[in-house]
Formats: structure tokens, C-alpha cells, sequence
């Protein structure tokens, strides 16, 4: 049982395993960024369509 790999999200702390943790991160970082921009847009599309049916 040495022998299975960590499940995919387990950190470990070698050098390009950590590189690419990080690459995912900042990847992550990058959605959710993206997501909060798509949350604002709707939140204006819905303001405008309120004053839009005042």
C-alpha cells in the first residue's frame, strides 16, 4: 500500500508540485475573479432593468 500515489489535492512539498499547486491557485484565483465580474454584471443588468421598468 506504500506504493499508491496521494489522492490529487494532497499537498506535497516537492519542487514542481509545488510549482504547479501554485499554478493551480493563482489559476483558481483567476475564476473566482472572473466569477465576481460576471456577479456584478448581473447585479447591473438587474439595477438597469428595475429603472428600466420605473
Amino acid at each position: 500500500s506504500l506504493h499508491l500515489a496521494p489522492p490529487a489535492r494532497m499537498k506535497t512539498y516537492s519542487v514542481n508540485n509545488n510549482r504547479d499547486s501554485l499554478i493551480d491557485s493563482s489559476r483558481a484565483r483567476e475564476r473566482e475573479r472572473e466569477r465576481e465580474r460576471e456577479r456584478e454584471r448581473e447585479r447591473e443588468r438587474e439595477r438597469e432593468m428595475e429603472y428600466g421598468e420605473r
